[in-house]
């Protein structure tokens, strides 16, 4: 999917009901940020930390709450998702430690290198290979020496007998979220077309190649992976 197409996906969402909508599942995100953040602990308690295509914040305000020191660069297309999590980061009090940035990661002026960078459900979208570890090149160049990736993605062998299945099961979870048959059918379709689902193998190797240490898988729900890595 296009830099463009992705954006006017997000933009036509209710921004304002995008968190709501996913509440039921919000399972899947807790068990992540709990674990990112174990992952991220040993950081400074200075630590600066780079969030691309941050949404509507989540992974932020997990992290903001356990590690009152930390500051936050929020990369985010969709203006109208940003302006949600503006308004929640002035609600919980920390906007003042945050950089609020629409736009992409190639847009974002320099500044000083990160301690650490969250991609969460984001590169899915970049249909092509090349362009999806240039997508984990540009990340690693905005760290610190060792400073670590928390990439998640959906990714399954599409090609292997158990996927049919697993894409059922996935499918009834997200039911769960009170989508309709029609927004159903619409994923399903979006899976094939505009999502890059991929070997975990193979994400992880483009984690590789855009200049990471080996990454190590530590979270699986579902279609959704998650690996940390630290920058080669």
């Amino acid at each position: 999917m296009n830099d463009e197409k992705l954006q006017a996906t997000f933009n036509q969402q209710a921004a304002s009901a995008y968190d709501s909508q996913w509440a039921r599942l919000a399972p899947f995100r807790d068990a992540l940020h709990l674990l990112a953040s174990a992952v991220l602990a040993g950081l400074p308690a200075d630590a600066r930390i780079l969030c691309v295509g941050a949404g509507t914040g989540a992974e932020i305000l997990s992290l903001a709450e356990k590690f009152p020191g930390w500051r936050f660069t929020a990369v985010e297309p969709s203006a109208p998702m940003l302006d949600v999590f503006r308004r929640k980061a002035q609600e919980q009090g920390i906007a003042s430690r945050c950089t609020f940035h629409e736009g992409y990661l190639d847009s974002l002026p320099s500044c000083e290198p990160f301690d650490a960078a969250t991609s969460l459900l984001v590169s899915h979208f970049i249909l092509q290979q090349d362009e999806r570890t240039g997508f984990f090149r540009g990340i690693r160049q905005r760290l610190c020496p060792n400073g670590i990736l928390i990439n998640s993605d959906l990714t399954s062998d599409t090609d292997a007998p158990h996927y049919g299945a697993l894409l059922e099961v996935w499918m009834r979870t997200m039911a769960g979220a009170d989508l309709s048959q029609e927004k159903l059918e619409q994923m399903r379709t979006a899976y094939r077309r505009d999502v890059a689902i991929l070997a975990p193998e193979m994400v992880a190797g483009m984690m590789a190649s855009g200049g990471f240490d080996r990454p190590v898988q530590f979270y699986q729900c579902g279609l959704i992976h998650g690996w940390f890595a630290r920058a080669a």
